[in-house]
C-alpha cells in the first residue's frame, strides 16, 4: 500500500472531527508537556501530526519553536493554512517518512519530541527500529520523548491499517538505556464517534 496516497486520501475526504484519532483538547498529552517544566523557547517536534490541536494549545501557552511533521503533505498544508489563520504564525511542517527520513534526519537537535499514534503503525523491524534510531539522532541530553500508542489491549486496526500495540517495558527496550522512564499514564481516549481506545502514554528523557 501506497501510506502517503492512504493518508492523504483521508485528510482530502474526511473532516477533522470524522478522524477517529481527533482531539479537540489534547489534554494527557499537555499534561506530559507541562511534566518536562521546558522553556518557551524550547524546540518542540511533534511526529505525525497530521491536523492535530496540539499546535494550537502549545503556541496559546507561549511555545514558538514548534515543527510539525506528518508523511501526508495534505495534512500539513491544512495545519499550516489553519494556524496561520488563527495565530498570524508561520509553523515549520517537514514532510517526512519517520522509517525513511530524509529531512528530518538534518534538522538542529531538539529539546521535546511528541508522537501521539504514530508508532503503533510500523509493523516490520526495520521500519521499528529506523524510528527509534530518528529518536536517538534528533533529542538532545536532557531532551524529553512524549510517545502515546495502543496498549497491549487496545485497538487491533486504525484507518483500516493494522496496528502493533506496546506497553511500557516494550517503549524501553527500544530506547535503551540512555533514556529514563520519568512517568507513564493509561488512558483511555474516547473518539468522535464514542469508541473508547486504551493507550498507553510515556515520557522519557535523554541522560548521558
Amino acid at each position: 500500500m501506497d501510506q502517503k496516497l492512504h493518508w492523504n486520501t483521508v485528510y482530502n475526504t474526511k473532516t477533522d472531527a470524522e478522524l477517529g484519532w481527533y482531539e479537540k483538547q489534547p489534554q494527557q498529552t499537555l499534561a506530559l508537556v507541562e511534566r518536562c517544566n521546558l522553556p518557551k523557547t524550547a524546540s518542540i517536534l511533534n511526529v505525525g501530526a497530521g491536523t492535530t490541536t496540539l499546535v494550537d494549545h502549545l503556541l496559546e501557552q507561549g511555545y514558538q519553536n514548534l515543527i510539525a511533521n506528518d508523511l501526508s503533505n495534505v495534512a500539513l498544508q491544512q495545519l499550516k493554512e489553519r494556524i496561520h489563520k488563527l495565530y498570524n504564525h508561520d509553523l515549520t511542517t517537514i514532510c517526512d517518512d519517520l522509517t525513511q527520513s530524509k529531512n528530518l534526519n538534518n534538522i538542529q537537535e531538539i529539546d521535546l519530541w511528541i508522537d501521539r499514534a504514530v508508532l503503533h503503525f510500523f509493523l516490520s523491524e526495520e521500519a521499528i527500529t529506523n524510528y527509534f534510531n530518528l529518536i536517538k539522532h534528533t533529542v538532545k541530553i536532557g531532551g524529553f520523548v512524549l510517545i502515546a500508542v495502543f496498549a497491549l489491549n487496545g485497538a487491533e486496526k486504525c484507518s483500516g491499517l493494522p496496528l502493533k500495540r506496546y506497553n511500557v517495558k516494550m517503549l524501553q527496550d527500544q530506547l535503551g538505556a540512555s533514556f529514563k522512564l520519568i512517568t507513564d499514564v493509561n488512558y483511555t481516549y474516547t473518539n468522535p464517534f464514542g469508541g473508547e481506545r486504551p493507550y498507553i502514554y510515556t515520557l522519557f528523557q535523554r541522560i548521558p
